[in-house]
């Protein structure tokens, strides 16, 4: 076979991979304050046979309006940060038990991660994690001013046998 026979052979047998995007309204809207159309997804959801991945946009201390809540404090948006995750994990069958991976986004890591981590270890407990997800501590200004942490995640699971 020559190389051109190689591509179009390659071309026509790779199959598209099932990709959708995921939000949970109840939980965190759209970043209204955003140019329209909004340009990237609160998740996206990824099918590769009976397995699901899913890739959670940086998430952020944002309610159902899309508004910036508990400003000035930072413990109280790094919880509201982790139910926005919990939300969007829950609208797709998943649980933290399906994270394997975070990056943690923090405005000022050298005055907040102390904090950071104590409110991150708390809710691991809370949520029996073991082993805890694989994860990374980044310095970063972000996309609001009065954001303090945002963080981004990866889950992957089986599929539910009615899903399969």
């Amino acid at each position: 076979m020559n190389l051109q026979e190689l591509i179009q052979e390659a071309s026509t047998s790779i199959a598209p991979i099932e990709k959708r995007a995921i939000t949970n309204l109840n939980v965190l809207n759209e970043a209204y304050d955003y140019a329209r159309p909004s340009t990237f997804s609160r998740g996206m959801r990824i099918d590769l046979g009976n397995i699901v991945i899913l890739l959670i946009s940086g998430t952020a201390s944002i309610d159902e309006n899309g508004v910036s809540v508990h400003l000035g404090d930072f413990r109280a948006q790094c919880q509201r940060t982790f139910q926005n995750i919990t939300g969007l994990l829950e609208a797709e069958g998943a649980t933290w038990h399906d994270i394997v991976r975070t990056s943690c986004y923090l405005r000022d890591i050298e005055r907040d991660y102390a904090e950071f981590n104590e409110e991150r270890t708390a809710f691991y407990r809370a949520q029996e994690l073991d082993p805890v997800p694989a994860s990374t501590g980044i310095q970063a200004i972000l996309c609001r001013p009065e954001l303090l942490i945002e963080i981004e995640a990866i889950a992957m699971f089986k599929k539910h046998v009615q899903e399969a």
